[in-house]
């Protein structure tokens, strides 16, 4: 995993298209706010590869920016393309499988 920067509590402005960033074979991550109650993390999965299964301890959402691939729910499977927006209570079992290269936005909710 890649930490952009440390942040202030300021405002900020990031160019993601910009943070976009594939490797063969392989996942890209960078965090790019890591704030008391937030953290965001932009992902680049190349086609072909899988987040496996796991949970978070905080509530989580997921933005896909672009590209295509299968989010896993528990038991469900959801088709993800850009725009997809998905929620996922604390301790939601998840996994990505990214159909082509895929471009989505973590969102880590570390209170409430």
């Amino acid at each position: 995993m890649i930490k952009i920067e440390e942040m202030s509590e300021g405002p900020l402005v990031k160019d993601l298209k910009a943070l976009a960033e594939f490797a063969q074979d392989a996942i890209v991550s960078k965090v790019f706010l890591d704030r008391p109650a937030v953290n965001m993390t932009l992902f680049c999965m190349s086609r072909g590869q899988s987040l496996s299964e796991h949970t978070a301890s905080k509530p989580a959402a997921i933005h896909v920016l672009q590209g295509r691939g299968v989010i896993h729910l528990g038991e469900e499977k959801y088709d993800a393309t850009a725009g997809t927006w998905v929620y996922m209570p604390k301790d939601q079992r998840h996994a990505i499988d990214a159909a082509e290269d895929m471009v989505f936005l973590l969102t880590l909710f570390k209170q409430g």
